[in-house]
């Protein structure tokens, strides 16, 4: 099945958001094929549907000062933080030729991750949260959205985030969760290129896609 592949580098939520919204609807009504966005978002902080505002440890003057923006969104899930360092992937499937699963949907999201983290000698698995872990810290989080079967939102994996950034809330809602990354797991530098192409051929190896670049038109709108 094809999948078009958005890089869409350093973009700020809410346009990848807006992206995603008008990706969704064309894949509903069959005017594009299934599409993988992969981004980079500056400091951001999102509250999910059944996020809760005391999962946010900073105040809005201090997230102010940081530079950190905040958006409300419709995926599931509590609060997460995005950044750079962080490469963010929002696939989206139409489920509807996919035996409209969405379990099997996020479980496969997960494979590609932990596929992913294979290649870089990290040992990634499920727990009984949502995501992909390293032992008991968190290296990737996920919420998703599905409209009419086609998914929306995805799976952030930490490359070289800034640590720091993640005591600013309750990873998923989460008090005291350990989050890891890529660097500090492997310590060295591993650059998010080299993440992204490796999420991509897990990514097409996993949901069986035939990746092809998008346009640079459509990236953005």
């Amino acid at each position: 099945m094809l999948c078009h592949v958005h890089r869409l580098g350093v973009t700020p939520y809410d346009e990848a958001f807006r992206l995603q919204r008008e990706l969704c609807l064309k894949r509903l009504n069959g005017e594009t094929p299934d599409a993988l966005l992969l981004v980079e978002h500056p400091p951001t902080i999102t509250i999910g549907k059944s996020g809760k505002l005391e999962n946010i440890l900073a105040s809005r003057e201090k997230l102010d000062r940081l530079g950190v923006s905040l958006f409300f969104t419709d995926r599931g899930g509590d609060v997460t933080y995005h950044g750079p360092g962080q490469l963010v992937v929002y696939p989206i499937v139409d489920l509807r030729q996919r035996g409209r699963d969405i379990h099997a949907f996020v479980h496969d999201l997960e494979e590609a991750i932990i596929r992913t983290l294979s290649g870089f000698s990290i040992p990634g698995s499920r727990n009984t949260h949502a995501g992909v872990w390293v032992d008991n810290r968190q290296i990737a989080a996920i919420g998703i959205a599905v409209k009419k079967w086609i998914t929306m939102h995805g799976i952030a994996l930490n490359v070289s985030p800034d640590p720091a950034h993640f005591k600013l809330i309750n990873p998923c809602g989460m008090a005291g969760v350990p989050v890891t990354s890529i660097c500090e797991l492997t310590g060295r530098d591993v650059s998010l290129d080299s993440v992204m192409r490796k999420v991509i051929t897990e990514f097409a190896a996993v949901f069986g896609a035939a990746m092809q670049e998008a346009a640079p038109g459509e990236n953005r709108r």
